[in-house]
């Protein structure tokens, strides 16, 4: 696997070797020792998945505290604009975000540490989603930044009336109002 620094310091693209071949392919989607030799230690402790149709925005989602994730994601079926805020406030790119596009196509995975809101867009008319996270998910510390805030002016490929979005994702805090990492 390549392991390809972004913008931010300690959130990482991932490019697994595929192997192609007329049966179709194989590859490792991870691999722990190389994972902590590259990025650092990380114990995922769970894995999630979800499935979702074009225009469907999740996030920009974090849980705070002791219950902060760090998170790897990929696309199994489809293609999804990811992004990850940083929410440190002590870190140099506070308020800043990287983004990537992951497909069942690139095979890119994406890794965003504890300390940082993340999301996803769907492209495709369908797109399943699954993650690996390093700590159990607490609805007591789960907090939401609006997708659509100008302070971080993140400039998502689909206009905000074209996406569809949950109740809890439309009442999330503007990023003035969040609460922020140490």
């Amino acid at each position: 696997m390549e392991y390809i620094s972004t913008a931010i310091e300690g959130v990482y693209l991932i490019r697994p070797r595929v192997f192609r071949d007329a049966r179709g392919y194989f590859m490792e989607a991870f691999k722990q020792e190389e994972f902590d030799a590259n990025v650092y230690p990380v114990k995922f402790v769970q894995d999630n998945e979800s499935m979702s149709s074009y225009g469907v925005l999740r996030g920009l989602h974090y849980q705070k505290g002791e219950w902060s994730q760090a998170k790897l994601v990929r696309v199994i079926k489809g293609r999804v604009l990811d992004v990850a805020v940083d929410m440190r406030k002590s870190s140099p790119t506070f308020g800043k975000y990287v983004m990537a596009e992951l497909s069942d196509e690139n095979k890119m995975q994406f890794f965003i540490p504890r300390g940082f809101a993340h999301g996803f867009l769907v492209l495709s008319d369908e797109a399943v989603f699954t993650y690996k996270v390093d700590n159990v998910y607490a609805p007591q510390a789960e907090a939401s930044v609006l997708f659509s805030d100008e302070e971080i002016g993140i400039e998502w490929p689909i206009a905000a009336e074209d996406m569809v979005l949950s109740p809890k994702d439309m009442a999330a805090v503007p990023f003035s109002e969040a609460e922020y990492f140490d």
